[in-house]
């Protein structure tokens, strides 16, 4: 807020009505007397339209966004009547860039809350919620106070609120830090998505440590190239205020990446790793019915780490958010002595057994990657076949269809397609677009109803099979059309294996 305040300060004696503010908000329809609205262009609607009805609702500033061609803060003239009757009680202030400078004005606004705990930033493409929840939960073992912000929602850990994005607007951000602050937490692991840092949410945020996961197809309906929604997230190491970073040195992208940022720490899961970095790397990794033992060598020391969660891919979520602790500062033994307390995350490789039944694993693996890894982790469990059901959400990238299709075809015995969030597309387009990814289609069994899918696959499997239910996760629902209706992977699973 330190480039617009002294633009108010200008105004009269007015401004001394600021410490009198409210609440901040970008939804006219929550304004009350003594708020400020903020008015942005949108992408779907222009929220300065909505400008006179948060007036007549008392709002007390209003930060509109102004036109590209305007370059000063100014009062709006179109609201001048306003602006200049002291009695209205209203400053309709235009603002140029307004969506950068959010994350600043909402940041003053509750007393810079970043600053006043540890903040941890995930991205990537996969692997954020898993490693939030373990950066969380590890902070918690070792006697502090978490919170969280994500895809599962937002909170302290273990008391989370649904949230609609996984990364909130610059606003909510803010505002859930200082409601974290308020209750004591002094560490919170936030999700950061592509999506908030092309639309500068997180812009003025101190990040302690940010990390990156890897990096595959998705959201290209948003980004539409690879080289967009790499850039997007590359934001979060080359622009904005971060103290330590961590890269999985694996992943291509990171690779790349670790060129451009010497001081970053290197995570890699191959024994023979090797870089100018300080680093954390695994030389060695059993695999048991109860999770992985995994044996590490580092920067900070060498050691084993014995996990409770199961598959490959979670060896290297697992390291990353062991290595944002060291690079934190945190003590290795005391990670190293409470990494066997770590749960698994709800939805994220989530086991389901029941006495002679198959084994059911519920994920979130709606990208072609993250469903290949689902299937590679699940395979590691499997004595007999392994079941793949998924499907590909409605109103969204339509080219990942049959690369899933594919992915699933090949390394499951037997695969079920059906329907996951279908939203307003027809599902039917939605499953022809699915099967041209599959070499033999007759061998494919198409179930639209979900809840069918998994019945289905239940009684055909026998007890040494594995059943992967992927792509809704931790979801509770089903969006068919614009219905939100109630439906849970774990709750039709645990319904059909009798527990």
């Amino acid at each position: 807020m330190k480039r617009l305040l002294p633009f108010l300060t200008e105004l009269d004696a007015w401004v001394e009505k600021l410490t009198e503010l409210n609440q901040i908000t970008l939804d006219s329809r929550q304004v009350k007397a003594g708020d400020v609205f903020v008015a942005l262009k949108g992408h779907q609607v222009d929220g300065r339209q909505f400008i006179p009805k948060a007036i007549e609702q008392g709002a007390r500033i209003i930060l509109s966004e102004a036109e590209d061609d305007q370059s000063e803060i100014e009062l709006d003239p179109k609201f001048a009547k306003f602006n200049l009757n002291r009695t209205a009680c209203c400053k309709v202030i235009s603002v140029p860039k307004l969506p950068q400078l959010l994350s600043e004005i909402a940041g003053a606004f509750y007393g810079n809350p970043s600053q006043k705990l540890v903040l941890a930033g995930i991205t990537g493409t996969n692997g954020k919620t898993t490693t939030a929840q373990l950066l969380a939960q590890w902070r918690n073992l070792l006697g502090g106070k978490s919170a969280v912000m994500g895809t599962i929602g937002n909170g302290l850990y273990g008391q989370v609120q649904e949230a609609v994005n996984t990364t909130g607007s610059a606003i909510e951000i803010q505002r859930n830090l200082a409601d974290f602050v308020a209750q004591s937490a002094n560490f919170c692991a936030m999700e950061v998505s592509s999506h908030g840092l092309a639309q500068f949410r997180a812009e003025a945020l101190a990040f302690d440590v940010v990390i990156f996961t890897n990096l595959s197809r998705d959201h290209l309906d948003y980004h539409n190239t690879m080289e967009e929604y790499a850039q997007a997230k590359f934001r979060l190491f080359s622009e904005l205020n971060t103290k330590q970073q961590v890269i999985n040195a694996d992943d291509e992208i990171g690779r790349e990446w670790l060129a451009k940022l010497p001081n970053a720490v290197a995570v890699s899961t191959s024994p023979d790793f090797s870089r100018p970095h300080r680093f954390v790397k695994v030389t060695k990794v059993k695999f048991t019915l109860q999770g992985a033992s995994i044996a590490f060598e580092s920067s900070w020391g060498n050691g084993e780490l014995n996990s409770r969660l199961i598959g490959a891919f979670n060896v290297s979520n697992l390291l990353t958010a062991f290595a944002g602790l060291l690079a934190l500062g945190f003590d290795i033994q005391e990670l190293v002595k409470t990494a066997p307390q770590l749960a698994g995350v709800a939805g994220r490789m989530e086991c389901l057994t029941a006495e002679s039944k198959p084994m059911v694993i519920v994920d979130y693996a709606h990208t072609p990657d993250a469903l290949e890894k689902a299937l590679q982790a699940a395979r590691l469990h499997c004595e007999g076949e392994l079941y793949c059901i998924f499907g590909c959400g409605g109103d969204r990238d339509a080219g990942k269809r049959p690369l899933m299709a594919n992915i699933a075809e090949k390394l499951a015995d037997k695969v079920i397609a059906t329907d996951d969030n279908p939203r307003t597309e027809d599902n039917q387009k939605i499953m022809a677009d699915i099967i041209t990814g599959f070499d033999k289609p007759e061998n494919v069994q198409i179930i639209h109803n979900r809840e069918q899918a998994i019945k289905v696959a239940i009684e055909q499997a026998n007890a040494k099979d594995v059943i992967l239910i992927a792509g809704k996760g931790h979801e509770d629902y089903q969006i068919i059309g614009t219905e939100k209706l109630h439906f849970s992977d774990q709750e039709t699973a645990r319904k059909y294996l009798g527990l």
